[in-house]
This record gives structure tokens, C-alpha cells and sequence, in this order.
């Protein structure tokens, strides 16, 4: 075995045939722990005597095995003391679609950074025949036992394994791992390169008469209810299933009444496959997966995904995760109401898979292979079209299928991801057609979806996706980034599609694979995508885009911890920020969009009207009878009425009408009151407590009737201090700018026009880059112009002009004060002027990001609370998940702390408002629903801030109260915002009431 391996379009050479993942009774040594370690330069490592039982390896970095070098501390390649080396070409690095190798298959670069590890184990007396196992190894392994090579492989996140003539007592296991080889060319996944041997490494005993293999093959017929169950397995061996009374040699069939396994009851039946020299454990769920004339369909139910997309990830450790972090992640989908996965864009360790059948969620396995970089050059060497890398291709493929293929959970097997199209998709399929024809068959990326059970696009618009759901989508299109954009319904078909074929894919049902694009704050509009999924039998769910940020723990030199980007990286390509796209943060705290999608994702789906509750049960298998129904009414922050609310079982697909409680009812006159029904869990479950809420609605009573107003006089302060009041309110004689609200200092109120841009206003590229706009027409330094000042004894109004340097567009307004009762009332009109779309210079189109006002405060303000929306941020298009009540913060904790700052903390809805703190009057504002954030910052200091450490208090805290703000969105990668959501550029008049308490 010589040459240059690392750059052979072969897969691998020496390894054993790939088997089921199994658990089993056989003798397994771990060879986790602690290794020795060398970087090299180049692919050729250390040389050739680093594998010999006696090389002295004591002056080489210790690393821990699983674990990705660039995560540890290594001696770099320049020498000098172990140390990470985070945030430079030798640390981790980041892109989206561009290799960081020169694109030339399947060549890379001398310089190519090789990790050489050591490891002496023992082994004990009697272990006999064995077998060398590495769970996954980034990107290319040759291993040597005792000296003796035993091969090499390629396909990162794939098994592989070596017959290991191990001996009793001290054995030496090499393992030469090159960070870029030919693999590098199918593994372009969007995601964080992180080389080293990052799954774990294991010893297996082979006893004679193992079983080397099994499939287990379950079907279920939801008709009779009847399951259909034959076990293969590699050598003569029995089938014990004790629940159902099975006890059958392998390779025979048997029916028998069963329960289905379903990601709401993931019903498992526990047994044994037993052979002379051992025996392994079967989880067997039955399940039948099918398209059934156009429609997805599980157990003979339409089945619709509720799910997101999941790379491995932790901020520490990279792909390198733990069984608790893996179960982690699962409650926290199961808690969110997400029940599907799908695995991009390769499979997870084996483990996820067993608890995903445990513990119920559907999956969407995905073959380890994407070759989106080859974009750079128009997709001309495109590996699946050429057949040198048809082996390389076929091999990840069935290592993938040969080690998943007993998990019930697994429903789709996916291809690839973004790797454009060619025959070897086609032969992918064909040998899934033979060897599991059991489940269903996903690729996105080949417009004439010959080899794919569905039509599948990323990032619709609503538009789009509801013409499909229709069977009305436009024909032909062309590929993109990111799939098929379409132009007009007269479009010739993509090169290479038959009109039969096009016919074909006009029959398959929809899955959307990518959406919702979750970088930063958003993503927005999940509601309107599920109004749509909801309607049309065709649309099978879709996968947020995605579960987690992919930020890396660190420290700047200061010692301030941070999460580290591609920006922090002195390299190019990077991919910018978008490893940063997921519903959680790093760290696995919730970002206030899972709260949003478990809205969304409510299977149970709750209606309160004045005089009716109406409940529909929308999930795929189960009844309400593992349910209790209750509601409560709060008033004024206080729960002032709660009962049981009795509801008939309510099976799949069915739905109950239930009187509103009389007492229910009543208790919904008082101030401020919510009444709020909610479905909970009525038993413990493995993923969640007794009375965990699964889903919920309110109806909030109406708002209490405003006071009328009272007339004060309103006149120049005598002091000589040019004041004018109002009421309690002192103002600036020659600005019109509020100073004091009775004991209150208060600066302002300025017209706000605009906000730090968000992630998704930055769009992808010039797509969709609002935030762009905004900077090169001055939004983000506007001024203000005082054009008069003018009072009666009723009112003072205030007119003027907000507008950026440079253009001429902005915005005339006028404000109007009155006294009312204790407080005053404002009253605010605004006029667009000048020319905000398609203006002069470079015909843009100016969207307004917020409409409202601007105070400061005093600095000693540190408290808010509330009557609205809450208590995590809320938009005008991500609102829903967020509940109408009365709510208390700080004005520390209002903030989101996106590791990019950017928007946050705002709060829709807003029936009224407390800002306090200690040693000041409490500011009270109240009136027509309105919007607000209040920050130690403004929103210029936001924008400007690199991390988070860059956002210090000031001597004010800045309070917004905002007519309307601009949604959230998801054109990180998506549509452009929906017209619906942006702030209207016309006449617009609002009011606020303020006083102090």
C-alpha cells in the first residue's frame, strides 16, 4: 500500500464489508482516552517510524481520543509551547460553499496539516479474534497494529473497520490522519473543518459463531393492524421477541397484531437475536413508509414533518458529542414540538439513531456527501457525474444504509445535499431499490427528481410554496445556490429534463428540506408557513434551517470570553457568519425563536372564542388520552380563576367543541385579564415531566376604558428658564423637547426611524441586503429639525423634519402634547417625503425598519414591567409564540445576546408599560398597542458593536415606543420579507399616554 492514497478517488482499502451498528453481549474495549500526538506539515506526517512498537513518542503532545485536534492543544507546525491555535489557518476554519483547498479533484494542496497518533493498550488474555473499529476519522486514515498495515479510509462521518490480529498483553495502534485528501471533494457541508479522529475508537471481540450482520425487516399493515417481521442475520441464529411471544430462527417470517412505531408513540419491542457465539439486542418498531398517489404516508397516514435540520455540534468539543449532549438535544425537540430530524448533511453517531427510536422522532438520514464548491467552476468535474468517483460515492452510500438499517425511526434516506445532478445519483437509487425498498428516497438538488420520491426546493416564498401545495408551481426554472428559482410559467425545462419526467415530478409530494433560515434573530413568519403546510396534502413539512449556532468557545486578549466566527479567522475563503443560523445558541440556550416554532408546531391545535373552546387533534397516531385539558384566568398579573377543562378523547384527525367555563368567563370582566387553555401532559414521559405544556391559547378581555382627559394650563415657565409646561410635563421652549415628566428627567422624544440591522435584513450577498440600503441612504445618521414651536392653553405641538445626511428623503412630523389626568398625551403624526422608492440616485427601494419615538432616561432605571406580549422578544410577524400577559424584567435581561449584536428585545402588543428603578419615578405609558425596547445603548452603538463585550451602559437607558417596527424575516438565505410585515411609508398618526407614579 503506497502512493499517494490520500489522493485516490477509491474510498478506502483493507477494510471489512459495513455492517449494522449493534449492540450486543460481545467483549468491546474501548480505545477512547488518551493518545500521543504529532502535526506535520505535510501528508507524509512524521515518516514511516512513528508506527514501530518501540518509537519513542514521549516528547509529543497528549490528545484526547475522540476529540478534533484544532479544538485541543497541539504543538504548532512553527513549534514553540502546546497551545490552541483558535483563530488561525491551523485552528478550526469555516466555510459555506468554498473548499479551502484549490479546486482541483481529486488533488490538494503539499501543505496539507497530518496528525500522527499513537496509542499503547492492553489486551487481556482470551479477548481472541477482533476487530478494529473507528467511528468516524475527518478526512483520511491509514491505521497500523503492532507495525502491521491494516488499510485506509476515506468518508468522515462513516464507520470503518479492520480485522485486528491483536495479542494478549501490549499492543501499539498508528494512526496517520491526513486534514485534506481527495474526501475533502464530497465533504463541502457547510460546516466547521474539524479534522482528527472525533468518533470513538473501539476493540470488538468476534467470537466464533458471531453475528457478523443483521437486518431486521418490520412491516405493518395499518389496515389489520398486523405486523409482518423477518430478521436476516449473517449465521444461523434465533429471533426472541418475549412481548409477542416470537421465538423463530432468523430468516423466517411471522405475523402477529401489533402496536405501529410512530415519532408520537414510538412503540419498540425489545428482543434477541441469538447465535452460538453471541447475542445481539433488537429495538424493532413496525412501520410501513409510502407515497400513496401523490401524498407521503406512514402507517396509512399522511405523515407531515415537524422538523429542523441538526449538525453535531458543541462550542467545545465540535462534532465530538456525549450520549447526555445527544439526549439533550432530543428533549429539547420533543419539548418544542419538533418530531423530525433530518441529519445534515451525513449521518450522526449511531447512538442519536437508537435514541431517536427510544424516545420518537422521524428521521431523514442523509448520505455523508455534498460537492457544492464545485459551483466555482459550473459543476464541470462534479464527482456524482463522473464515474472514477462512482466507487467513492457508492461506498458512502452503503456504509450509511448497511450501518442505520434497523432504525424504525429512519422513514427517508437522502442522497446528498447541494451536489448538483449525474448518473451516480441514479446508481445510489437503483441499489436502494434492491437492498431497502422499505423507505423512501429524498434528493433536492437534480431538477428532474428521477431518482428522488419527492419534489423538494429550499427557501420559497409563501407564494411559491402555496402554488405547489396547488400543483400550480411555474415549470421549468433554473438552479441556483440554493436550488430552483423560477421566472415565468412559460419557461423552458432545466437541461436534461423530459417532459415526462417533468410530468412525473408535477405527481410527487412536496418536502421542504431547507427553510426558515434561523441566523441571528428570526427566523420570522413560521406561522404563515405552517398556515400553508396546513392546507394542502401535497406539502409534507419542512426542516428549519437549522437546530444550532456552530460558534466555538474563546477568549479575546483581554480575557473576555466570546463566540468565535469565520470572521474571527485570519483565512480566506471564509463563510462569514453564517455557522451562526440555529434556534439555539452555542451553548444550547433556547434563542427566542424555539418558542416561536413549538407555537407553530402545536399538533394540538386550541380555539377560544367568547363561548367556545374548540380543539383538534392534528397528530400523526395518537389520541388526546395521554392529555389533561385545563384553564386559567389571570388578572392584573394575578391568577384570579383555573379549572379542569373536560375533554372527550379526542382521537387523530378529530376535533371537540367545549363550553367556556362559567366561571371562566366571568373571572374574564376583570382589568387586564387573560384566559388561557392549555393541553398538558397527564403522565410523566421520557422526554418531559407531567404537566408539560404541549400546546395552548388565550383570550385576553378588553383593554380598560382610557380616562378622558382634563384640561391644564399650559404656559411659559415665569422662571426665566424658557420651560413650557404641560400638565406635569416641562418642556424646551425653543425645541419642544420634553426635559421632565413631573419628577422625571427625560430627554426627547426624537423621531426613530431606524434600528441595528439584523441577519436577515443583511440578506445573502446583494440579495435581499435591506441593511446595505439603509447604510447608503443614512438611516443610521439621521438628524432632526425643529421647524416650530407653537402652544395654546390646550396643546403644544411641535412640527419639524427627520431626515440622513446626503439624500433627500425623509420623514415630516408633528406632535401634539395635552395634559390627560395625571399625565400627558401625545399624539404623533408622520409624512414620507422626498422620494424613499425608486430614488434618483440608483433607483432604491428605502424600507422603513421602525416607525416611533425615542427617550432617554436616567441611568438608575433598571426595571420594566408590562402588559402584552411575552416574556421573550417579540416581532410583528414572530408573535404568536409568545403569550399576552402582565410581565417584569430588568432592562439587562430584556437583551438577546446574539453573539452578532444586531435588533432584539422588542415587544409587540404592548398594552402598558412600567419603567422604574431605584431613587426615580416610575414612568408610566399606556394608550393604542404599541411597541417597545429599552437598552443601555442606542441603536447607532448596536450596530457599530463587533461582539457582544463591545456594548457598555452609558449614563442613559434609551426607551423606544414604536408606532410599528419592520419583521423579523429570514432573507439571511430565504424570501425577501413579506409586504405584510414592513412599516407602511404613509400619513401615519399614533398616540401614547405617559405620567409617573
Amino acid at each position: 500500500m503506497t502512493g499517494r492514497y490520500w489522493e485516490s478517488t477509491l474510498p478506502g482499502v483493507g477494510r471489512r464489508s459495513p455492517r449494522a451498528d449493534a449492540v450486543t453481549d460481545a467483549p468491546v474495549q474501548s480505545l477512547n482516552g488518551t493518545w500521543r500526538f504529532r502535526l506535520s506539515p505535510t501528508a507524509a506526517g512524521t515518516g514511516g517510524d512513528f508506527v514501530a512498537a518501540d518509537f519513542d513518542d514521549s516528547g509529543w503532545d497528549e490528545m484526547r481520543v475522540p476529540s478534533h485536534w484544532v479544538l485541543e492543544e497541539f504543538t504548532p507546525l512553527a513549534g514553540g509551547a502546546a497551545r490552541r491555535m483558535l483563530g488561525t489557518e491551523e485552528g478550526p476554519l469555516y466555510t459555506n460553499t468554498a473548499y479551502p483547498i484549490p479546486l482541483d479533484p481529486p488533488y490538494v494542496s503539499t501543505e496539507n496539516p497530518t496528525g500522527d497518533y499513537r496509542l499503547m493498550f492492553e489486551v487481556p488474555a482470551g479477548f481472541g479474534a477482533a476487530v478494529l473499529r473507528f467511528q468516524g476519522v475527518d478526512s483520511c486514515a491509514k491505521v497500523w497494529l503492532n507495525g502491521e498495515e491494516l488499510g485506509w479510509s476515506m468518508g468522515s462521518r462513516l464507520p470503518f473497520e479492520f480485522e485486528a490480529p491483536v495479542r494478549a498483553g501490549r499492543n501499539v495502534l498508528a494512526v496517520r490522519v491526513q486534514r485534506w485528501s481527495a474526501g475533502t471533494y464530497l465533504e463541502d457541508q457547510d460546516m466547521w473543518w474539524l479534522p482528527g479522529i472525533f468518533r470513538d475508537v473501539e476493540l470488538l471481540a468476534r467470537p466464533e459463531g458471531a453475528i457478523d450482520d443483521h437486518f431486521v425487516h418490520a412491516d405493518y399493515d395499518h389496515v389489520s393492524g398486523t405486523g409482518t417481521l423477518r430478521v436476516d442475520a449473517s449465521i444461523a441464529a434465533v429471533v426472541e421477541i418475549p412481548e409477542l411471544g416470537v421465538s423463530m430462527p432468523a430468516g423466517e417470517t411471522v405475523m402477529i397484531p401489533v402496536e405501529p412505531w410512530s415519532a408520537d408513540t414510538p412503540r419498540l419491542y425489545r428482543g434477541t437475536l441469538r447465535a452460538a457465539g453471541e447475542t445481539v439486542e433488537l429495538a424493532i418498531g413496525f412501520r410501513r413508509v409510502e407515497v400513496v398517489d401523490g401524498v407521503f404516508v406512514v402507517n396509512g397516514s399522511p405523515l407531515t414533518f415537524r422538523g429542523v435540520n441538526r449538525h453535531e455540534h458543541h462550542p467545545d468539543t465540535g462534532r465530538t458529542l456525549d450520549r447526555e449532549t445527544m439526549i439533550q438535544d432530543i428533549v429539547m425537540m420533543k419539548r418544542a414540538n419538533i418530531d423530525s430530524v433530518r441529519t445534515s448533511h451525513y449521518p450522526p453517531h449511531p447512538e442519536f439513531l437508537r435514541l431517536c427510536d427510544e424516545y420518537g422522532l422521524w428521521v431523514v438520514l442523509e448520505v455523508d456527501l455534498e460537492t457544492h464548491g464545485f459551483i466555482y467552476e459550473g459543476w464541470e468535474h462534479n464527482p456524482p457525474a463522473l464515474p472514477e468517483w462512482r466507487e467513492s460515492i457508492m461506498d458512502r452510500l452503503r456504509r450509511t444504509v448497511e450501518r442505520d438499517k434497523n432504525h424504525p425511526s429512519i422513514v427517508v434516506w437522502s442522497l446528498a445535499n447541494e451536489s448538483m445532478s449525474g448518473d451516480g445519483f441514479t446508481a445510489m437509487r437503483r441499489w436502494l431499490d434492491e437492498r431497502d425498498p422499505s423507505r423512501v428516497v429524498l434528493y433536492e438538488r437534480d431538477p428532474s427528481y428521477r431518482d428522488s420520491d419527492f419534489y423538494s426546493l429550499m427557501y420559497p416564498s409563501l407564494e411559491l410554496l402555496e402554488s405547489i401545495g396547488r400543483h400550480e408551481e411555474p415549470r421549468g426554472g433554473r438552479l441556483s445556490m440554493h436550488g430552483m428559482v423560477f421566472g415565468g410559467d412559460d419557461e423552458p425545462l432545466p437541461p436534461g429534463v423530459s417532459e415526462a419526467e417533468e410530468t412525473r415530478r408535477r405527481g410527487l409530494p412536496f418536502l421542504l428540506v431547507e427553510y426558515a433560515h434561523a441566523m441571528g434573530n428570526g427566523p420570522g413568519g413560521l406561522h404563515d408557513y405552517w398556515r400553508v403546510f396546513r392546507s394542502y396534502d401535497r406539502l409534507c413539512g419542512g426542516f428549519v434551517w437549522e437546530w444550532i449556532d456552530h460558534g466555538i468557545n474563546d477568549v479575546d486578549a483581554e480575557g473576555r470570553p466570546f463566540i468565535l466566527q469565520s470572521e474571527d479567522i485570519d483565512y480566506e475563503p471564509r463563510g462569514g457568519r453564517f455557522s451562526l443560523d440555529g434556534l439555539l445558541f452555542s451553548d444550547r440556550t433556547p434563542k427566542p425563536s424555539l418558542a416561536q416554532l413549538a407555537k407553530a408546531h402545536e399538533v394540538i391545535d386550541i380555539e377560544v372564542d367568547p363561548e367556545h373552546v374548540r380543539i383538534a387533534n392534528e397528530r400523526h397516531t395518537a389520541d388526546t388520552s395521554d392529555l389533561r385539558f385545563r384553564w386559567s384566568v389571570e388578572a392584573d398579573g394575578e391568577q384570579v380563576a383555573s379549572g379542569v377543562l373536560e375533554v372527550p378523547t379526542i382521537a387523530r384527525g378529530e376535533r371537540v367543541e367545549i363550553a367556556v367555563p362559567d366561571a371562566a368567563a366571568s373571572a374574564l370582566h376583570a382589568t387586564d385579564a387573560v384566559l388561557t387553555v392549555e393541553a398538558t401532559l397527564a403522565a410523566e414521559m421520557l422526554w418531559a415531566p407531567e404537566g408539560h405544556v404541549v400546546a395552548w391559547a388565550q383570550r385576553v378581555g378588553a383593554a380598560p376604558v382610557q380616562r378622558a382627559s382634563r384640561a391644564a394650563t399650559v404656559a411659559v415657565s415665569q422662571s426665566g428658564d424658557d420651560v413650557i409646561r404641560v400638565g406635569a410635563a416641562a418642556f424646551d421652549a425653543d425645541t419642544g423637547r420634553l426635559l421632565r415628566l413631573g419628577d422625571l428627567p427625560v430627554d426627547g422624544p426624537w423621531i426613530d426611524l431606524h434600528r441595528a440591522p439584523t441577519e436577515n435584513d443583511r440578506g445573502q450577498g446583494d440579495t435581499n441586503n435591506i441593511a446595505a440600503i439603509w447604510r447608503a441612504t443614512g438611516l443610521h445618521r439621521l438628524r432632526h429639525r425643529i421647524d416650530d414651536v407653537a402652544h395654546d392653553r390646550e396643546r403644544l405641538i411641535v412640527r419639524g423634519r427627520t431626515a440622513p445626511r446626503t439624500h433627500p428623503h425623509g420623514v415630516t412630523w408633528t406632535m401634539t402634547w395635552q395634559p390627560d389626568g395625571d399625565g400627558v398625551r401625545l399624539e404623533t403624526t408622520v409624512d414620507f417625503v422626498g422620494p424613499w422608492a425608486d430614488t434618483p440616485f440608483k433607483h432604491r427601494d428605502i424600507w422603513v425598519p421602525r416607525l416611533g419615538l425615542r427617550f432617554a432616561l436616567p441611568a438608575a432605571v433598571d426595571r420594566v414591567t408590562w402588559f402584552g406580549r411575552g416574556p421573550g422578544e417579540t416581532y410583528v410577524d414572530a408573535v404568536e409564540g409568545a403569550r399576552v400577559g402582565r410581565f417584569e424584567s430588568t432592562i439587562d435581561a430584556l437583551q438577546t445576546p446574539y453573539p452578532i449584536p444586531e435588533e432584539n428585545g422588542n415587544h409587540t402588543q404592548t398594552r402598558w408599560l412600567d419603567v422604574s428603578g431605584e431613587g426615580v419615578p416610575t414612568l408610566h405609558v399606556d394608550g393604542e398597542p404599541f411597541d417597545f425596547t429599552a437598552r443601555r445603548w442606542t441603536s447607532e452603538q448596536l450596530e457599530e458593536a463587533r461582539r457582544p463585550s463591545d456594548l457598555l451602559a452609558g449614563d442613559r437607558v434609551w426607551l423606544n415606543l414604536d408606532h410599528r417596527q419592520q419583521g423579523i424575516g429570514s432573507a439571511s438565505v430565504g424570501p425577501a420579507l413579506p409586504e405584510q410585515y414592513r412599516v407602511p411609508r404613509e400619513h401615519t398618526t399614533w398616540g401614547v399616554r405617559l405620567s409617573v407614579r
